[in-house]
């Protein structure tokens, strides 16, 4: 009988390795469906992502391959956003703390797509994507909502790498107001982001990257920087 009962247990035993194996192999494409699967809550779009790994010995998360489509219903479910690589590397006796510090952030562009549809709403205003008009100079504003959503306070970005490749402009109703603007920033660092007003460099480069694009949408006479200010 003891022989029996531990042969049993043996066998659970090698059974609950193999397991937690499986388990751990499958772990990131278990997280890249659930992050598909929230997008699409949260926002109504469709996610798709080519790749996900969190590591599990280094406090690392990144996602290779992120598009994101309109709604179909609104915008004709084209792409809206096409980002080739989104890594972070993260502190974690900070978020042991409920403090959100990243000590490295590559943020790579590679396509943003604004569409106006035939009943001329845009994307990007409809969807309620734009910044508020009215940020406090702080970032107040944007670590509240950080931390209504995530329960953890922002405590600042070591290092932040930015790409930003080419910027598209889609007229459903009339083709001929279609746009291609390529802004081509490559490997852009900024050092130490605690607030949105650290990132008026990259802004302004984008912006001058980017020539009259964004005033093609918001205003015929409104001048670049006007329009720059409705996204940052």
């Amino acid at each position: 009988m003891i022989k029996f009962i531990f042969k049993w247990l043996l066998r659970l035993f090698i059974a609950g390795v193999v397991l937690i194996m499986i388990f751990l192999l499958s772990l990131n494409s278990i997280l890249r469906v659930l992050i598909e699967h929230n997008i699409r809550a949260q926002t109504g779009m469709d996610a798709e992502i080519g790749r996900f790994k969190l590591g599990l010995l280094e406090p690392t998360i990144t996602i290779q391959d992120l598009k994101i489509y309109n709604p179909a219903k609104t915008f004709g479910g084209t792409l809206f956003l096409s980002i080739p690589e989104i890594h972070v590397e993260y502190d974690r006796d900070a978020f042991a703390n409920s403090q959100l510090h990243l000590t490295l952030v590559r943020f790579n562009l590679g396509e943003l797509d604004i569409v106006r549809n035939a009943a001329g709403q845009t994307n990007i205003f409809s969807l309620g994507l734009a910044i508020p008009k009215n940020p406090s100079g702080n970032g107040t504003q944007l670590k509240d909502e950080l931390k209504r959503r995530t329960d953890l306070d922002f405590a600042g970005i070591d290092t932040l790498n930015v790409s930003v490749g080419t910027l598209k402009y889609i007229d459903l109703k009339d083709q001929r107001n279609n746009r291609t603007q390529k802004v081509e920033v490559e490997n852009q660092v900024i050092q130490n982001v605690k607030s949105p007003n650290d990132l008026t460099g990259l802004a302004v480069l984008i912006g001058l990257r980017s020539g009259d694009f964004f005033t093609l949408f918001v205003d015929p006479k409104a001048s670049k920087s006007d329009a720059m200010k409705l996204f940052w």
